[in-house]
């Protein structure tokens, strides 16, 4: 079996642990490296049996803590090419971890991870599928515009998904937000609104993928329950039933220390 922690999902930082067998790996560490310490501690995880962290993209929610994090442990990063360089110049990369390019595909341990390209407004971002040892598979695909129909596929084969929820598109325009990041967040290199989520999952469920998270909410223009419901109405009206045909929940901001099993 397969163990997905949310330690962080939120406009304010992300990280999520996925693991079996005494071994993971981290996507993303959007937060402080004391924060993803914390996180980990609370939810009865051992940061000396992460093997590698995956970076998305470069952008700080989703880097913050990678520095310290990966220094302190010896931990291998992996990223695309783009990020890579973009983290270097950002002088988020240090000598004491090695930081690897993932271009397709990499094996961390008894895991498989393979990237998906994602359309966002960073160097070269991307979206990461795990499969465990036993076969389970599992993916973070956030921080996109759009759904690109290489995404939908790989989620549809997946047992479990993060996928981005991150905004009600109301509360975007009539929040304080300028209008120049209002285009972006609302282009095709930015972020999934809840209906644009919402779309999607009817097709998840009926590919197979049961268990549903939706992440990267915006702290200011969307709200868990708003998100949920937008979700549930969705797959409602497909005809899908909760709890019999697919678990639905919302990634907590920070860890809420439950853990999914698959």
């Amino acid at each position: 079996m397969a163990k997905f922690v949310t330690l962080f999902s939120s406009s304010g930082g992300n990280s999520y642990y996925i693991g079996a067998s005494g071994q993971g790996v981290l996507i993303d560490a959007g937060r402080s490296c004391k924060q993803l310490e914390s996180a980990m501690m609370s939810n009865n995880l051992d940061m000396r049996t992460v093997r590698a962290i995956f970076i998305t993209h470069e952008h700080s929610d989703h880097t913050s803590g990678l520095r310290v994090l990966a220094a302190r442990y010896g931990i291998n990063v992996y990223a695309s090419e783009g990020t890579l360089s973009a983290l270097l110049e950002d002088g988020k990369l240090d000598s004491r971890f090695s930081a690897d390019v993932i271009t397709s595909a990499v094996t961390v341990g008894d895991m498989l991870i393979e990237r998906f390209d994602t359309p966002h407004d960073a160097r070269e971002s991307c979206a990461y599928r795990v499969t465990t040892a036993d076969g389970r598979k599992s993916m973070v695909a956030t921080d996109m515009g759009v759904m690109l129909p290489s995404i939908r596929n790989a989620i549809s084969e997946c047992d479990m998904a993060v996928v981005e929820s991150n905004h009600d598109v109301n509360m975007l325009l009539s929040g304080s937000y300028p209008y120049p990041l209002k285009r972006r967040i609302l282009s095709d290199r930015g972020h999934l609104s809840n209906i644009a989520c919402a779309e999607e999952l009817p097709h998840f469920v009926r590919s197979g993928m049961r268990r549903i998270v939706l992440g990267h909410l915006s702290g200011e223009n969307n709200t868990p329950d708003v998100a949920y419901m937008t979700a549930l109405c969705a797959l409602k009206e497909a005809g899908l039933k909760e709890g019999e045909d697919f678990t639905l929940e919302v990634a907590p901001r920070e860890t809420n220390g439950k853990a999914i099993i698959f």
